[in-house]
């Protein structure tokens, strides 16, 4: 029975820092509670012990804050790590390895009977607040970030974020670079919070930018092309000014910073 405990939870040693020892875990933690009245409650409904199951489950939720049906297929060495507000359906069926935090729902968008909500392959994060709807995939070692709602399939070690959720791609990093140096050069500071914010204004900013560098580009080469043929043209744009030299300190105005 240790050896089994230790097997099954002995991964949160890795994925919490805060983790001091099996005793703290068994005692302390949540969603080790919730996965042990699960694997009950999933046995007996499994046996067609329908209304036990679901009771068993109701306790689990009333004790930890998490709810999941006893249909739901869950894996070993799942990690939920603090809990509260999880919510897993039915026909929810979740791999081996992977790791939701509180306020995950692995959800439907259907009141249909049959498949209808998420499949996780093997080691899978969800992201803090998230919810996943839906019967759709997330291949193995898919990440989704905080507060995204992920409607679609996503491919296995692929990262998405937002609402709705899009898919992070790693060959835009430098062109995000040249943005965020513009941007710093007029003193736009949504990057600062997050590059998927969804403002409006820092969207059609982000836009604006994007505009900027493909004019940018075109003019180089219009330069290119004409000093190839001869034609040599000197005419550079104004530099930028910094934004920092635009700024009035209080009381240069003239008037009582007060």
């Amino acid at each position: 029975m240790l050896k089994k405990i230790k097997d099954e939870f002995g991964c949160i040693f890795e994925r919490d820092p805060a983790a001091q020892s099996y005793f703290e875990i068994i005692t302390c933690y949540p969603g080790v509670h919730a996965l042990l009245l699960h694997r009950v409650s999933h046995r007996l409904w499994n046996l067609r012990l329908s209304w036990p199951a679901r009771f068993l489950s109701h306790i689990g939720r009333w004790l930890t804050g998490i709810e999941i049906h006893p249909g739901a297929k869950i894996g070993c060495r799942v990690f939920i790590d603090h809990g509260m507000g999880v919510v897993i359906g039915e026909t929810a069926d979740i791999g081996d390895d992977c790791t939701l935090y509180h306020g995950v729902t692995l959800g439907g968008t259907s009141w249909k009977k049959g498949k209808r909500h998420p499949t996780l392959g093997k080691g899978v994060v969800i992201g803090a607040g998230a919810k996943v709807l839906g019967p759709i995939t997330l291949g193995d070692g898919a990440r989704v970030g905080s507060n995204s709602v992920v409607l679609k399939n996503v491919p296995a070690g692929a990262t998405v974020v937002g609402i709705p959720s899009h898919r992070v791609n790693p060959d835009r990093k430098v062109q995000d670079a040249q943005r965020q140096a513009i941007a710093d050069k007029i003193g736009f500071e949504a990057y600062g919070m997050t590059a998927d914010i969804s403002d409006p204004v820092a969207n059609a900013i982000d836009h604006l930018l994007e505009h900027i560098l493909k004019l940018k580009e075109q003019v180089e080469a219009m330069q290119e092309a004409m000093q190839e043929h001869g034609i040599d043209i000197n005419m550079p744009l104004p530099q930028q000014q910094d934004w920092a030299d635009c700024r009035v300190e209080p009381g240069e105005d003239g008037r009582n910073s007060g």
